[in-house]
C-alpha cells in the first residue's frame, strides 16, 4: 500500500474530502517522525512499537575497491510487530484463496524438497503463440 492509498482509504472509511485525508495522514506521519527525532518510543498497542536503534562507528569497506571506509556512527528507526498484528496477519492468511496447503508444500518456499516449475516456453520474442506483436 502507498500512502496516497492510504489517503484514499482513510477518505473513503471516513467519508472526507482526499484533501482532509491527506492532512490528517500527513499530521499523523509528521507527529511520529518528531517523536523519533526526539529519541521517543511510539507505542501503538495490537500494532507494533517503533523505537530509534544506536550503532557505534565502525570501520567498513567499499566493495567496488576494497578501499577501508569510516562508517559514522548513527541512529535508525526499528519497527518491532505487535502480537495482535502478528496474529490478524497470519490468520488472514487462512482466507486468501491464493495461499493452499502447508506452507512447507508452496512451491518456492525455503523449506520445500523441489524447486518452483519453470514457465512455459514461449515463442518469439516474448510474444505468445499466434501474436504477432503490435499492428501499427
Amino acid at each position: 500500500m502507498t500512502k496516497s492509498e492510504l489517503i484514499e482509504t482513510v477518505a473513503g472509511k471516513l467519508k472526507l474530502p482526499k484533501g482532509k485525508a491527506e492532512l490528517i495522514v500527513n499530521c499523523i506521519f509528521d507527529s511520529m517522525e518528531d517523536a523519533l527525532k526526539k529519541g521517543e518510543r511510539i507505542e501503538i498497542r495490537g500494532f507494533g512499537s517503533f523505537e530509534i536503534r544506536h550503532y557505534k562507528a565502525y570501520e567498513g569497506r567499499n566493495p567496488r575497491t576494497g578501499e577501508k571506509v569510516e562508517v559514522r556512527p548513527k541512529r535508525l528507526p526499528f519497527f518491532k510487530v505487535g502480537k495482535e498484528l502478528k496474529e490478524r496477519v497470519n490468520a488472514g492468511r487462512l482466507h486468501n484463496p491464493i495461499i493452499e496447503g502447508d506452507e512447507d508444500e508452496r512451491p518456492g518456499n525455503a523449506y520445500s524438497e523441489k524447486p518452483p516449475a519453470a514457465p512455459a516456453p514461449v515463442s518469439g520474442f516474448g510474444t505468445p503463440p499466434g501474436d504477432d506483436g503490435p499492428k501499427y
